[in-house]
């Protein structure tokens, strides 16, 4: 036996491991999309706890234009966070200028497609979707918009012990006076001719509510013009008495509005 025997025998191992081991790159694709899945959902969480019920139907609006309905964008019974209007969404009527052709239907034009674009940045811009609003937290809370084929239409309204006129006159409250101010300043960033019209609720007042309704719009009327809305865009000055409801209940506070409707070019 030769005198190397009893050395021990040492075998070595020659680890082999795979590309998609601890060293490989496949978890990490893995793990980025979690967190980014992550940072999305708390992003949404924040943007929810974050907008209002107007910035947040404004989202849905934008992200869904084609729909064939006359929405809302915005309104409630509380200061920037109030109920929304959207029970009380509409079928627009028909006819040529339909809402599919605003949203780019065989009859939209170039012109009728940039002020339609026009209208929804002037409203975007009334209801702050994009950010800051030019309307007060208390002044919103009165407020809804809604793009029809007549224009973009802004409505006013009272909301319970919250009147936009004291009584059944058309003296204004401190808010009206506020949002007539606010509206002259956002209505500058257009050109397009501008429409009041006055609406009271059934039973509601003592006095003739033809003549309470028109004399609210004409109130309205000289209360913008005095913010600096030129005399010449407004388009005319109408009451509609009860005639026009905007909920079932023909009593209710809630018919007791103004509509401020920015007129298409074609109007």
């Amino acid at each position: 036996m030769s005198a190397n025997s009893n050395r021990p025998i040492i075998i070595k191992r020659k680890k082999v491991s795979g590309g998609g081991g601890h060293h490989g790159g496949a978890w990490k694709v893995a793990y980025a999309d979690f967190v980014t899945a992550m940072m999305a959902f708390f992003l949404l969480m924040w943007l929810l706890n974050a907008t209002t019920e107007q910035q947040r139907d404004g989202l849905a609006d934008y992200f869904s234009p084609s729909v064939p309905l006359a929405k809302y964008s915005g309104g409630g019974t509380g200061a920037m966070s109030g109920d929304s209007l959207q029970t009380q969404d509409t079928l627009s009527e028909s006819g040529t200028g339909g809402i599919a052709n605003m949203e780019g239907g065989p009859g939209m034009t170039v012109e009728m497609a940039a002020e339609t674009q026009a209208l929804r940045d002037l409203e975007s811009t009334l209801m702050g979707m994009g950010g800051e609003s030019f309307l007060s937290d208390n002044a919103m809370r009165h407020v809804v918009t809604r793009l029809t084929d007549e224009g973009l239409v802004i409505e006013v309204f009272d909301l319970p012990g919250a009147p936009l006129f004291r009584d059944d006159t058309d003296a204004p409250t401190e808010d009206t006076i506020d949002i007539a101010a606010m509206l002259s300043r956002v209505l500058s960033l257009v050109t397009n001719n501008v429409a009041l019209t006055g609406h009271v609720r059934s039973g509601g007042t003592a006095a003739g509510i033809w003549e309470v309704s028109t004399g609210r719009a004409g109130r309205m009327r000289m209360l913008m013009e005095q913010a600096g809305l030129a005399p010449d865009r407004m388009a005319r000055v109408t009451g509609k008495a009860d005639r026009d409801q905007a909920v079932p209940d023909s009593t209710a506070v809630r018919n007791n509005r103004l509509e401020i409707i920015v007129l298409r070019s074609d109007m």
